[in-house]
């Protein structure tokens, strides 16, 4: 079963439709095709592809992934939140800014509130030191333009994120400042974990306790997508050595955010027994349960968690994932690729310029 969302200039217009989605073979496809009207998944070398394309840009196909020598398939949206809602805390991973993307996390919040009234929504989007204003705003004492003033909320807050805080409000619910201050993301990329020891008082608590830095997958995945290598020794003078280079302190920062937004979680669910929690980040920060639900697990291994993992399709017409995509989470969810940001290369020398001039002179003023 499938589920595809519209959204229209006045309002949010749901369709949904019922087949049985069976996987075929290549071979299979043409004759199969032509027996029945329903979609089908054809797999071939590594890659499945859908049948059954995605309308527009607000459109989605949700996929359970399997597992267990089960094959993957394509399901309802109330078909993954029935699962989903058996979990303590669902992360549902987001490429940013993508109308899809975030108009699914909506429909999972609400679905999963309607099936579980003891809920609270955890956000990347909003920092530890923002909880007071945060909490302000859902108490009907200041309004949004206050909440988001400033580096409050995001830049994309009103298209992308203000359809849940406003249901979380209208229902009463909490909504955690999960993420650590922008401002000691810098620092600690400026200057690596060691940063942490020169912090005290209030500020030292808007930042996790204990930061997971250790060799592993996220640690391997990060580096290559920084560009640096993934080969960690043990002797104590390289050790040093990579702990002094850009890449470990970048990386340090990183596993700032994934350990607070962990630990963030973890409190509130410690304070608050029978609660379950929606989290929205990045999905670098959720994809294969690593980063932050790797921490998470760390802090709390009886703890039943839950990804979604968004996969940007280039082609719509035939909607497409890979074996690859299929471990990332216990859901995708298959959106179209945004535009492309830059046709000509002059364009695209010129932004990053003009950006990397902005970054000069940055300063740690945690």
């Amino acid at each position: 079963m499938y589920q595809k969302i519209y959204t229209f200039a006045a309002a949010v217009s749901l369709l949904s439709l019922s087949a049985c989605i069976t996987i075929v073979s290549p071979q299979q496809n043409a004759a199969t095709a032509q027996d029945q009207s329903e979609p089908v998944i054809v797999h071939a070398d590594n890659v499945y592809t859908l049948t059954q394309p995605l309308s527009d840009f607000t459109d989605f196909i949700l996929v359970k992934t399997g597992g267990d020598g089960h094959e993957p398939q394509v399901v309802h949206l109330d078909e993954a939140l029935d699962d989903l809602v058996k979990y303590d805390v669902v992360f549902v991973g987001e490429s940013h800014g993508h109308t899809a993307n975030h108009l699914l996390q909506t429909k999972v919040f609400a679905g999963l509130y309607d099936r579980h009234n003891n809920m609270a929504l955890s956000m990347e989007q909003f920092e530890r030191d923002q909880q007071a204003a945060l909490d302000k705003y859902l108490a009907g004492e200041i309004g949004e333009s206050t909440l988001t003033k400033g580096d409050i909320g995001w830049r994309h807050y009103e298209q992308s994120y203000r359809p849940m805080v406003e249901f979380a409000k209208k229902n009463g619910l909490p909504v955690i400042a999960a993420n650590a201050p922008a401002m000691a993301i810098r620092c600690i990329g400026m200057n690596g974990p060691s940063f942490l020891d020169t912090v005290t008082g209030e500020k030292r608590g808007w930042l996790a306790q204990t930061l997971n830095l250790q060799d592993g997958a996220y640690k391997d995945k990060y580096y290559k997508f920084a560009g640096a290598s993934t080969n960690h020794s043990p002797d104590a003078g390289k050790d040093q050595a990579e702990k002094d280079s850009p890449q470990f302190k970048s990386f340090s920062a990183q596993v700032t955010r994934d350990d607070t937004m962990a630990e963030s979680i973890y409190e509130h669910l410690q304070a608050n027994p029978g609660r379950k929690v929606m989290h929205t980040n990045g999905s670098f920060h959720s994809a294969a349960m690593l980063g932050t639900v790797e921490r998470l697990a760390l802090r709390n291994p009886a703890l039943k968690l839950a990804n979604i993992h968004p996969v940007s399709v280039k082609d719509p017409d035939h909607p497409s994932f890979s074996a690859k995509d299929l471990e990332q989470g216990q859901y995708i969810v298959l959106i179209t690729s945004p535009p492309q940001r830059f046709v000509k290369e002059e364009n695209m020398r010129a932004f990053f310029k003009k950006t990397g001039m902005t970054m000069t002179g940055r300063k740690c003023e945690y």
